[in-house]
């Protein structure tokens, strides 16, 4: 039995923390797994960067309730759920995912948490486990299932390749060049196409 796990952010929505950014003017925010493989690392600078700005968890969501779904995303994944089982795993946060999930039509998402004080400082972040979708994947394969896995940062390679069948999503040059050996798609239909051949 086949599971799809798909990454989310660059896959079927947009990056939230450069959309953040962009909402702050703060270029700082822009750096995401895509140019930092560290992900505390990376957490640890952003968390740095909202002490500094006094931004907290509901500017975060402020901005993330104006973002939606890359275009043909929710029709990908309904079609998708169609054929098999799909979980999204995601390094963001339960307190970012809800309101992209309403508007991807609540498919299951494995993500982590954040810490947050009473008046809405973001102040650490607790991961579900250690290096989440890998870890996700040997877990799902462990008790039975074949996963086919996407994503399109540094932080997708290990369930990519630990995967029946692994494919980059809207990568980057400089991560495709590195990985030549994983098929590379920048549609939906051509992803599509490449997991039901696979199924």
């Amino acid at each position: 039995m086949e599971i799809v796990c798909l990454d989310l952010e660059g896959v079927l929505v947009p990056e939230i923390w450069i959309a953040f950014s962009e909402a702050t003017g703060i270029p700082e925010l822009k750096r995401t797994t895509r140019d930092e493989p560290d992900y505390d690392k990376l957490m640890n600078f952003r968390l740095e960067i909202l002490k500094q700005h006094g931004l907290g968890l509901k500017e975060i969501q402020d901005t993330i309730a104006k973002i939606d779904p890359l275009p043909g995303a929710r029709e990908f994944l309904d079609q998708l759920r169609e054929l098999t089982q799909v979980i999204i795993i995601s390094d963001t946060f339960t307190q970012f995912a809800k309101p992209l999930m309403k508007k991807l039509g609540w498919p299951t998402i494995f993500c982590n948490t954040l810490e947050v004080a009473e008046d809405g400082t973001i102040t650490g972040f607790r991961m579900r486990c250690e290096k989440s979708k890998y870890t996700t994947v040997r877990a799902l394969q462990s008790i039975g299932f074949d996963t086919i896995a996407s994503g399109d940062s540094h932080n997708d390679l290990g369930m990519i390749q630990a995967s029946k069948a692994g494919f980059l999503f809207k990568s980057t040059d400089a991560i495709k060049k590195e990985y030549p050996e994983l098929p590379a798609y920048e549609t939906y239909d051509e992803l599509l196409a490449a997991i039901k051949a696979v199924l």
